[in-house]
């Protein structure tokens, strides 16, 4: 119910600025790749670095462009298969940076294997969980259950993070990515599982 409601606002809030870029000749698609780059560039150089809350605040700032590319696909009509596929793969590559740059900081600089190896879990189990789906869909099936929706898990992260870097013990962030990956593993095994269960059903007798 909170993230319906904070997607509506972010909408709203959003919403004259989406119409002011489409005035202005920018597209959803160059929207949603300036976001990404954006995603992608702070994860990997701040991250890395130890600078867990800007890089958390400048993710979460460029991350924003997901809600915005959308609105202004619905404004101006281009809203189509071309601007989901361009979303759903870009997405891929941000989460794989957000992950990726905790892997580098927590192997290195930031002292802890252990979170170092959740991270990578999660970057793991992220980009399986999604690609789950899309097979599903492929195959004329059903896929769309879960408890570990994209933007939860990186709200979760995120808030993870720049709780750390601003001082927060860093089991915290340890704790945030270990549930991650158990959610993800969950969401995974509730897709098989309905997968299956689709599959079998349309099965003929044997």
């Amino acid at each position: 119910m909170l993230n319906r409601f904070a997607r509506a606002f972010v909408t709203r809030v959003f919403t004259p600025l989406a119409h002011l870029l489409l005035r202005l000749g920018v597209g959803p698609d160059l929207v949603t790749t300036v976001g990404t780059v954006g995603v992608c560039a702070s994860a990997l150089v701040l991250f890395p670095l130890g600078h867990l809350f800007w890089g958390a605040l400048a993710v979460a700032v460029f991350a924003l462009s997901d809600t915005l590319d959308g609105i202004m696909a619905r404004a101006s009509g281009r809203s189509g298969k071309w601007g989901a596929f361009l979303d759903s793969t870009l997405d891929r590559f941000a989460d794989a940076a957000v992950f990726g740059g905790l892997v580098v900081w927590y192997a290195r600089g930031g002292g802890s294997q252990l979170t170092a190896g959740l991270a990578l879990l999660c970057l793991v189990l992220g980009s399986i969980v999604p690609y789950a789906r899309a097979r599903a869909e492929g195959l004329g099936l059903r896929a769309n259950v879960g408890i570990a929706e994209r933007s939860d898990r990186l709200v979760a992260v995120l808030v993870g993070a720049a709780a750390v870097g601003v001082g927060a013990p860093r089991v915290v962030l340890t704790v945030v990515l270990a549930l991650l990956a158990v959610a993800s593993l969950v969401t995974v095994g509730q897709r098989m599982a309905l997968v299956r269960q689709q599959a079998l059903a349309g099965s003929p007798p044997a």
